[in-house]
């Protein structure tokens, strides 16, 4: 071949090597994916931005030592020296997360035959109200609890301000409201008022009424408050004693010291979190099992608190701390992901049957379930009976008057458990959009004869009875972590109806709209003390935007997919 003449490629017969594909810039480079990774990690432990170039400058240290024997040290150092992971990168990173995730989560609700909302309101650090929108439905791996979006108020916090913003997210993010099946707020005017609160803008502005529900917590909270004045003082005296003793650091470091010397079971006092009523619970026990050594200190201080030598005083002390522990044992059993709303209702109902029982403890004057007010009265003959149980006859009554929603509709509650246990006529169909009801009745008709489908809903009670069982005995032990571990009823129920054949498809539609019902906005709260974590007083300038972001990626239980994404900025990158 003539050295000037220029050969064809086709001439030069070529192979294409892999290897090359890490060259180039549509492959996915490692050390992109890599700070894909290390933001993740960052804003799910609610770390500022700027903690990537710390975590940068140590992973480099560090190596420099572990790769000490490594022949290519040089080469993985400067792979980590490449990582990019500035304040801006960490940002853009945890931006782009938060939208992939965003997309998987409203491509499931779009799919899914029916989801709930819950919905709660709280201001951040730099006083902008947000709202926590939180969705429930069933998707392919079962039920889902997923925070959607965490919408700033900039201007009034009304029922109208609230639906407009709520209506306009799910418009903008194109969310088929024709599957919504109910909404669960707190009971604040806003939320569950007159005529103008949002539950009802919201249900005039879809043309369709939902099933709306008032948080079973927020309801147990208000009915924890019916305690007589006079036990709420006693609370405030406790309070003022604890201030006492532990503002001050010398008073906190003497008092430790006592409590260590006299081997006392609590090493310290607890101070009271006065945004929940509940939390006063361990205070008040923590306070009466120190109660000597409260006196002993606050008489070497020159304090005086005459309440403490008042035997009336002491006699509502210790009924109070025996109440709240009640409550308290009922609050955490409504607590956490996994619960029903039936659930729910069926344990306030135990709890209110419990409360006639707890009546007639103070008729008999045994008070077997008062430990605490039982212990005193050994030794104090001055203890007025009677006037504890009007306190808890009158928190019956409250009891009594509240969780209506939830009453009403505890047939259709039950429907996922027990199905045929229930006549079809008395379940509320006006929210199910997507189930007929002569089609369901015909369906449960026919399955009521199959026993293969019919032993399903068998082991599904059995499996229920179990954990309720192992619940029971857990918690009274207070091993409340342990109950954590526990097979979450939801999916147990997704689990017996995911196998039912579609043939029974208004049944299965009806029941997962159920499944997906909020009992409670706790999810909600979980949100707003995340929120506060991340967006404090060094980070009160954060934006909307990156503290949705942040708090999304932070609660979620779906993964970004890192692939994609940092194939995309390798793209970008390349333009």
């Amino acid at each position: 071949m003539d050295k000037g003449k220029k050969r064809n490629i086709s001439e030069e017969n070529r192979m294409f090597n892999d290897t090359w594909t890490e060259s180039f810039a549509f492959s996915t480079d490692k050390t992109t994916y890599a700070s894909f990774v290390a933001a993740q990690e960052i804003v799910k432990h609610g770390k500022p931005f700027t903690d990537g170039e710390y975590i940068k400058e140590a992973f480099i240290k560090i190596s420099e030592h572990l790769y000490m024997d490594f022949k290519n040290q040089n080469e993985i150092v400067q792979k980590i020296k490449d990582m990019p992971l500035s304040a801006k990168t960490v940002k853009d990173r945890t931006l782009k997360m938060a939208e992939n995730i965003s997309k998987q989560q409203i491509q499931d609700i779009n799919s899914a035959v029916a989801y709930s909302i819950a919905c709660d309101e709280s201001k951040d650090k730099g006083d902008i109200e947000q709202i926590a929108l939180f969705c429930r439905y069933v998707n392919s791996f079962g039920p889902q609890e997923e925070l959607i979006e965490l919408i700033p108020l900039k201007d009034q916090t009304r029922g109208e301000d609230i639906c407009k913003a709520v209506l306009d997210f799910l418009s903008a993010k194109k969310i088929n409201t024709n599957h919504l099946v109910s909404v669960t707020t707190d009971g604040a005017p806003s939320m569950r008022g007159a005529q103008k609160d949002f539950v009802a803008l919201l249900q005039k502005a879809l043309g369709r009424t939902l099933l709306s529900f008032h948080c079973i917590l927020h309801q147990e909270a208000l009915c924890a408050q019916t305690f007589p004045p006079e036990c709420t003082k006693v609370m405030d005296v406790v309070i003022q004693i604890v201030n006492k003793i532990m503002a001050k650091g010398l008073n906190h470091r003497q008092f430790r010291l006592l409590l260590d010397e006299v081997e006392s079971t609590y090493s310290d006092l607890l101070l009271h979190n006065k945004v929940r009523w509940l939390s006063r619970g361990e205070v008040l026990k923590r306070f009466v099992t120190c109660l000597e050594e409260v006196k002993t200190f606050l008489a070497s201080k020159e304090l005086t608190f005459a309440e403490l030598e008042q035997p009336e005083w002491l006699g509502k002390l210790h009924f109070i701390v025996d109440m709240t522990a009640h409550l308290n044992t009922l609050n955490t059993t409504l607590q956490g992901k996994g619960g029903t709303a039936l659930h729910m209702l069926e344990e306030v109902m135990a709890f209110e049957r419990k409360l006639t029982v707890f009546v007639k403890d103070f008729q008999r004057g045994t008070l077997s379930h008062f430990p605490s007010l039982r212990e005193f009265k050994q030794s104090h003959d001055t203890v007025n009976l009677e006037y504890f149980k009007s306190a808890i006859t009158a928190m019956q009554s409250s009891f009594g008057k509240r969780f209506c929603g939830f009453r009403e509709e505890k047939n259709t509650l039950s429907f996922p458990v027990t199905p045929l246990a229930i006549d079809p006529s008395l379940l509320n169909m006006t929210a199910f959009a997507g189930v007929s009801q002569p089609d369901l009745e015909l369906e449960l008709a026919d399955i009521a004869d199959k026993d293969i489908w019919m032993s399903k809903f068998k082991c599904l009670t059995a499996s229920l009875e179990d954990v309720a069982r192992q619940k029971a005995i857990l918690a009274q032990n207070h091993k409340w972590s342990d109950i954590e571990n526990l097979p979450k009823q939801d999916k147990l129920i997704f689990e017996t109806w995911n196998v039912i054949p579609n043939t029974y498809i208004n049944m299965k539609k009806y029941a997962f709209g159920v499944l997906s019902i909020f009992g409670s906005t706790y999810v909600c709260e979980q949100v707003f003390s995340n929120m506060n974590y991340i967006k404090n007083k060094h980070r009160s300038r954060l934006t909307d935007d990156s503290l949705q972001a942040c708090v999304k990626m932070k609660v979620t239980s779906y993964s970004p997919d890192v692939q994609t994404l940092s194939t995309e900025v390798q793209q970008q990158k390349s333009h």
